[in-house]
């Protein structure tokens, strides 16, 4: 039988042929490794469940078609996804998620080809909890520390008195999901006894709902009494939901008075809320309140770095700065600028360049243009006109020192509030009038000289870049 290299080596060489677009290659099977073949099952590993997502959806077929040509028999295609959890340590530890191909579990069904090393227990609690959401990937800067350390406390040690309830605020985007997602996780791995569960006010309300409507309310309340860590995302969505209201209260004290651990998130203050009853208010307030504030540019980098390395993709410095710099609010935004980034290259077959980026960006986010000074008419000024700036404020009358001064102080008055003394006194130490003169004398010139019009183009491109 062939080596399972060779059989993969050949593969590649048919499917860069069939996809004829060397970035699209690059990105999603360089990073492919081919780990086992045996009894018809051929299994390939890849760097992040982005990867799997995105191949089976686009490039399964093609994959199990070459294999078949290469082996002579019908493959079963199996992907592992690497991914790194938190040990009760701290640590990280490798374990393995795998996935055959749609097409192939409904011919031989959905049992997974486990290797030995996998250890994937039967859930006997569902927490509902997203197990990508750690503490390891939840970047720490100024602008969340706080609430990453105290969310790490309440892991380690839930309903110790401390931090209960755990009232994490901030405008939305900010990683508050994340992190109670973090801290439920931590919880589950330390405590794997412990009944965690993590849900949105929006299906708590329709839980609710269908309890009274089914006349089950003493069940709904039992089991939510009976929970150790009640995770409630966006509380503040019960806003004049008056039964809901009550039914949380009532919960949210039995479960103080036993010693169970509560995490709120909201995008605002208790105080602030509206449609709220006090007496749920005033026990939202009774624990730690903690703000996530949006994201400072050291920690959009980390998230940017992370996103790329994590789905395999090869973006410059440049442009990591660019989006770090503009995209300034929500971390979500972050993530699918990356995203779309790379959508936009395999589907216009072209690379993940600067001026990509500042379309993407510009689509997501409204981009503040920093206004302009004179100082930097001037710069532009002189660079176009190859002359120095101080000659443009000199009392120099060579024609093409003339001609700088007076654009100079053109744009100046067209970009600027400055008044024409302003603009005089600062280009040369001049007076308004004469200033004046020379925003007219630009005038007069672009209505007559076409070529000058274009000079004048590309001094405000440049000006404007």
């Amino acid at each position: 039988m062939k080596s399972i290299k060779h059989i993969w080596a050949k593969s590649l060489e048919i499917i860069r042929d069939n996809i004829n677009n060397d970035k699209a290659f690059n990105t999603w099977f360089t990073s492919i490794i081919p780990l086992k073949y045996e009894d018809s099952g051929f299994t390939i590993q890849v760097p992040s469940h982005f990867f799997y997502e995105y191949l089976e959806e686009h490039y399964s077929d093609l994959i199990y078609a070459t294999l078949k040509r290469i082996t002579g028999q019908n493959i079963v295609l199996y992907y592992r996804v690497i991914v790194s959890k938190s040990d009760k340590k701290g640590g990280d530890t490798v374990l393995v998620s795998e996935h055959q191909t749609a097409k192939e579990k409904t011919a031989t069904g959905t049992k997974l080809n486990k290797s030995p090393e996998v250890n994937l227990p039967t859930p006997v609690w569902n927490a509902n909890l997203n197990s990508r959401f750690t503490f390891n990937n939840f970047f720490e800067s100024d602008s969340n520390v706080v609430g990453r350390r105290i969310a790490q406390t309440v892991a380690e040690n839930p309903a110790s008195g401390k931090f209960n309830p755990l009232y994490i605020y901030g405008i939305p985007g900010v990683g508050k999901t994340h992190l109670c997602h973090a801290a439920g996780n931590r919880i589950m791995d330390l405590y794997p006894d412990k009944k965690v569960i993590y849900l949105s006010s929006h299906l708590f309300q329709v839980q609710f709902t269908d309890a009274s409507r089914n006349n089950t309310i003493n069940d709904f309340m039992h089991f939510y009494q009976g929970i150790d860590v009640l995770i409630i995302d966006d509380i503040h969505e019960l806003s004049g939901k008056e039964k809901t209201q009550n039914a949380c209260f009532n919960i949210f004290n039995h479960l103080r008075l036993i010693g169970k651990q509560i995490i709120l998130t909201s995008d605002r203050t208790p105080k602030e809320m509206q449609g709220i009853e006090e007496r749920l208010t005033s026990r939202f307030n009774s624990g730690a309140l903690i703000e996530l504030f949006p994201p400072d540019i050291s920690l959009r980098r980390k998230i940017l770095h992370h996103k790329v390395q994590q789905d395999g993709l090869d973006i410059s410095e440049e442009i990591i700065d660019y989006i770090s710099e503009n995209v300034t609010e929500h971390i979500r935004d972050l993530e699918g600028i990356i995203t779309s980034l790379l959508a936009h290259s395999l589907a216009c077959n072209r690379e993940i360049n600067l001026d990509l980026a500042k379309r993407v960006v510009s689509k997501v986010v409204k981009l503040e243009k920093k206004p302009i000074t004179i100082d930097q008419i001037q710069a532009v000024v002189s660079d176009y006109f190859k002359v120095d700036i101080k000659d443009i404020q000199s009392k120099s009358r060579k024609k093409e020192i003339v001609e700088a001064r007076h654009v100079a102080m053109h744009l100046s008055k067209k970009y600027t509030s400055s008044s024409y003394s302003l603009i005089g006194s600062i280009i040369g130490k001049r007076d308004h009038a004469t200033a004046l003169h020379a925003y007219n004398a630009i005038c007069d010139r672009l209505d007559t000289d076409k070529t000058f019009r274009t000079t004048m183009s590309n001094i405000e491109s440049l000006l404007n870049r």
